[in-house]
């Protein structure tokens, strides 16, 4: 079974899938916001859709490893989107992930007009690479 991620942004939520042997992250697409009903029957049929196992949504602690604000916003998306699906929900630290990001598709050569389309896609395959990595020996 496979992982879905989400790296969650008040505009867009970049989506990342797992391989079925739960090794290799592989960003998927862009998702625009558009209203609570529709984005989370967008995200829960998507991953009833893929065969997921598990959702895994960035989780962004703050760098002294308190959290911030949008910790609140994240675990309210989370809530509201286990009112939609069964599959387990997991956060997954995703400090640094943006800029990790950023630095990877400057390196590849992407303009920063290209990189803005991308950046939460690349984001979650990074989240969710770290994820898969962590549990590679358990």
């Amino acid at each position: 079974m496979k992982k879905m991620c989400l790296d969650i942004g008040t505009v867009r939520i970049g989506i990342a899938f797992s391989d079925e042997l739960n090794i290799l992250a592989t960003g998927f697409d862009v998702y625009k916001r558009k209203n609570s009903d529709a984005d989370f029957e967008y995200f829960s049929n998507l991953a009833t859709e893929k065969k997921c196992d598990e959702i895994i949504i960035g989780y962004p602690i703050n760098m002294d490893g308190t959290k911030g604000d949008k910790i609140l916003e994240i675990e309210n998306f989370a809530n509201m989107l286990k009112e939609k699906t069964t599959i387990p929900i997991k956060f997954w630290d995703e400090r640094l992930t943006t800029v990790e990001a950023e630095e990877y598709l400057i390196e590849a050569g992407y303009r920063r007009e290209e990189r803005r389309k991308i950046i939460d896609k690349v984001a979650a395959q990074i989240i969710l690479q770290s994820f898969l990595d962590s549990n590679i020996n358990k």
